[in-house]
């Protein structure tokens, strides 16, 4: 890819990255309730979840998704019910006082929180969108494979970087709500945001083709 290509894919991929959706949601409310280290682990599953829809991406598959109205809401049906599942257990959860660093909770594992970042990750069909309509715009006809694995790599770095600036935004606001009602009030609004984007990827539309 040439210097030009990438000087302008860097900082539209990265406001991709950084844009606020279910994903980096789930990173700041990691970050709050676990600490940003245990956040930033976490999201292992996310960037297994993506490296996947490269790779379909890369190989045309993901264009079958796109143009699939039924494969499609299949996978937005799953993905917004989990979604709306998730938040309400987190709606609903009643959290302990914190101490002064937060940290993982004892019965809740690393592994539990990457199976939900890959979960989310993977059920949201406007991600692999990211790689069938975005990534195509950069790429190099020359050099098909080589410049769509460069934009997959820099996609990851830069999606790491995301995650890790959501977590730690939210373990900065896990350390100032360090009393109950705080957390409360922090599950019930991470809750309710979770809903609402599983209630607003049910009413998402295929992408017209």
């Amino acid at each position: 890819m040439s210097l030009q290509t990438l000087l302008l894919f860097i900082p539209a991929c990265f406001a991709l990255n950084m844009a606020f959706g279910p994903n980096n949601l789930l990173s700041l409310m990691n970050g709050a309730r676990h600490g940003a280290n245990a956040a930033i682990a976490a999201s292992v599953g996310r960037l297994v979840a993506f490296v996947i829809m490269i790779a379909i991406a890369a190989l045309g598959l993901g264009a079958l998704l796109m143009t699939s109205e039924v494969l499609f809401s299949a996978v937005k049906w799953l993905g917004a019910t989990y979604l709306v599942w998730i938040g309400v257990k987190v709606f609903l959860t009643k959290s302990p006082a914190q101490s002064t660093s937060p940290t993982l909770d004892s019965n809740y594992s690393l592994f539990d929180m990457a199976k939900k970042e890959f979960i989310v990750a993977s059920g949201n069909p406007k991600a692999i969108l990211i790689f069938t309509a975005f990534f195509p715009q950069f790429i190099e006809p020359n050099a098909y494979a080589q410049s769509f694995m460069t934009m997959g790599i820099i996609y990851l770095v830069l999606e790491a970087a995301a995650v890790a600036i959501y977590a730690l935004i939210g373990a900065r606001l896990g350390t100032y709500a360090r009393n109950t009602n705080a957390f409360r009030w922090i599950n019930r609004l991470s809750g309710s945001l979770m809903i609402a984007f599983g209630v607003l990827l049910a009413f998402a539309r295929k992408p017209a083709t």
